[in-house]
C-alpha cells in the first residue's frame, strides 16, 4: 500500500517540537493511523482494498472509496476504526486499574484515543458517525432529501465546534475539525478498487476446501471461506440439486469483471 506524507505535516511536527510537543504529536499521529488501520482491515475483510494512506497536518486518511457497498457492510467499516480506539482506550483504563504508577506514562495515549473516538462518532459527513447517519438517512429518504439533510447535520456540527470555542473553552482543534468538515462535505472521494485476487501466487500441495453454499449465495459470501491455507472448491446447490462448482482460480477469475454482491450463479 502508497503511504504518502503531507508536507504540513511535517511542519506541524516541527512546530509541535519547537515548543516541547513531540512526544504528543508523535501519538496522536499513531492513534490516527491506528484508527485508519481499523478501516484497511475491515475493508479488506469485505473484498475491498484501501489503494493508499496519507498522513496529513489533521491525522491520516486511507482512499477506500465504499460506493456500491451494501448499508450494513458500510457501517461496518464505518465503525471499524472507532472500534480501535475503543478498545486500545479500554486497555490502557484497565492498566490503570492493575497498575496505577502506569497512568503517568500512558495517560496521553488513552485521551489521544479517546478524543480520537468521540470526534469521529460525531454525525458529520465524512467523520465515520456520518457516514453511519449517511446510511440511515438514504433508507428513510431520496438520494436528494439525504444529501441535503447531510449538509444541513455538517453545518449544525460546524456551528456546535465554533460556538463551543468561543464559549466554553478556546481549543484551536475545534475550529480546525470545523474547517476539515466544511471542506471535506463538499469534496468527492476516490473511486473504489476492487482487490485483484488473481494477482495472489499459487502454492502446490495446498489440501482442498469443499463449501457447499446455495444458489442466492454471493461472490462476498464465497470470499469468506478463503483462507490462503487451502485451495477453496465451491459446490452450488438449490435444496438438493447440484447447480455449479466453482474452483479458487475461476471465483478470482470472475470477480475481475464482477460485483461483490453478484449471485454465484
Amino acid at each position: 500500500m502508497k503511504v504518502t506524507i503531507h508536507p504540513l505535516f511535517f511542519a506541524v511536527g516541527l512546530l509541535t517540537a519547537l515548543f516541547g510537543g513531540f512526544p504528543v504529536f508523535i501519538i496522536c499521529a499513531l492513534t490516527a493511523l491506528l484508527h485508519e488501520c481499523g478501516h484497511i482491515f475491515c475493508a479488506e475483510r469485505l473484498g475491498y482494498e484501501c489503494v493508499k494512506i496519507s498522513l496529513m497536518p489533521y491525522g491520516a486518511a486511507a482512499e477506500c472509496d465504499i460506493e456500491g457497498i451494501s448499508a450494513a457492510d458500510e457501517i461496518k467499516l464505518a465503525l471499524s476504526g472507532p472500534a480501535v480506539n475503543f478498545f486500545i482506550s479500554v486497555a490502557v483504563a484497565g492498566l490503570w486499574w492493575f497498575v496505577p504508577q502506569t497512568y503517568a506514562y500512558t495517560d496521553i495515549i488513552f485521551y489521544s484515543n479517546a478524543a480520537m473516538l468521540v470526534i469521529n462518532l460525531l454525525p458529520a459527513y465524512p467523520l465515520d458517525g456520518g457516514r453511519v447517519a449517511k446510511c440511515f438517512l438514504n433508507r428513510l429518504f431520496s438520494p436528494k432529501v439525504a444529501e441535503i439533510s447531510t449538509r444541513i447535520v455538517n453545518l449544525a456540527v460546524v456551528t456546535a465546534l465554533v460556538a463551543l470555542y468561543f464559549t466554553v473553552f478556546r481549543n484551536p482543534s475545534f475550529l480546525v475539525i470545523a474547517v476539515f468538515l466544511l471542506c471535506s462535505a463538499f469534496t468527492k472521494t476516490s473511486p473504489m478498487q476492487k482487490i485483484d485476487f488473481i494477482v495472489a501466487k499459487k502454492k502446490k500441495g495446498k489440501e482442498i476446501r469443499y463449501v457447499i453454499l446455495d444458489k442466492n449465495s454471493t461472490y462476498k459470501d464465497a470470499l469468506r471461506f478463503t483462507d490462503g491455507s487451502r485451495y477453496l472448491v465451491l459446490q452450488i446447490y438449490d435444496n438438493e440439486k447440484f447447480l455449479d462448482e466453482i474452483t479458487e482460480d475461476e471465483l478470482y477469475s470472475k470477480l475481475k469483471t464482477a460485483a461483490l454482491y453478484d449471485k454465484l450463479v
